[in-house]
């Protein structure tokens, strides 16, 4: 992964209350076309004297809600941010990271993961961000990033 010339202050338009919503995949990699929509809410702060981010969500899936955190890391060395997720699905699990930077306005972060057993690359993109809205997108590749499945959506409008 390329590094990046973004900075520490890359997050300073997710700082704040949002209100989110949800278009989810209801079945990933298994060449499923339907989506299940849904709302939830969002709070995000910094933390590291500005060179990190944490935000905490509710979401509300329909037969599964749970809490979600983000924890965001910014390293200037090497200009690029980690991001990592948990969730009270599986509290004491942290998932591997994805990392990345931002490029003319759009965020994109790249891992290694696994899904049902599978390795799988992961993408997260931040985009169409303005004070106050913003988009998130979750895809995945059973191809090294050849392919790609989006599987998740996250609108954002601040509260």
């Amino acid at each position: 992964m390329a590094t990046t010339s973004g900075s520490a202050a890359d997050f300073d338009f997710l700082i704040g209350t949002w209100k989110c919503h949800h278009r989810y995949l209801v079945k990933r990699l298994a060449d499923c076309h339907d989506w299940v929509e849904f709302d939830g809410g969002f709070a995000a702060r910094k933390i590291l004297g500005g060179f990190g981010n944490i935000d905490e969500g509710a979401i509300n899936l329909p037969g599964d809600p749970y809490t979600g955190v983000s924890l965001r890391t910014w390293d200037p060395d090497q200009s690029r941010w980690s991001i990592y997720w948990l969730d009270s699905r599986r509290p004491g699990y942290l998932f591997p990271p994805v990392h990345g930077g931002f490029e003319k306005g759009v965020g994109t972060f790249y891992g290694d993961d696994s899904f049902k057993g599978r390795p799988i690359r992961a993408r997260l993109t931040w985009s169409r961000i303005t004070d106050s809205s913003a988009r998130w997108e979750q895809a995945f590749s059973l191809d090294e990033g050849n392919n790609w499945e989006t599987n998740w959506y996250m609108d954002f409008t601040r509260v």
